[in-house]
């Protein structure tokens, strides 16, 4: 089994991780990890919210934010605002939040 990276990076002050978001889903959820187009991986993200006005944004937001139990105010939208794929920034400790991630990532499907 080959071993992609994981969608997690360090972005100044920020923990980075890349998405692809399916708004209008019949529900909330984390689908797992997912290989894309460039052959890199990303977190699929599946919301209800429709993707009008930023509510599908901060659906993904509450969604990470309750996934990992940190503050939904340490999330920003760094890239995608209007996009399926987007980068979520976690601010605060970078080590930790980094390592946080990346553990719980690695407790998700494979692609």
């Amino acid at each position: 089994m080959t071993h992609r990276p994981l969608p997690v990076a360090l972005r100044g002050d920020l923990v980075a991780v890349s998405l692809k978001v399916a708004p209008k889903a019949s529900q909330n959820r984390i689908q797992g990890l997912a290989a894309d187009a460039a052959g890199g991986t990303v977190l699929r993200v599946a919301v209800t919210a429709a993707p009008e006005k930023g509510k599908a944004n901060q659906a993904v937001i509450r969604l990470l934010a309750k996934a990992l139990a940190v503050p939904k105010t340490s999330l920003t939208v760094i890239s995608g605002e209007t996009d399926r794929h987007k980068v979520i920034g976690f601010s605060g400790d970078t080590t930790a939040l980094k390592h946080q991630i990346e553990s719980w990532l690695r407790s998700l499907p494979q692609p």
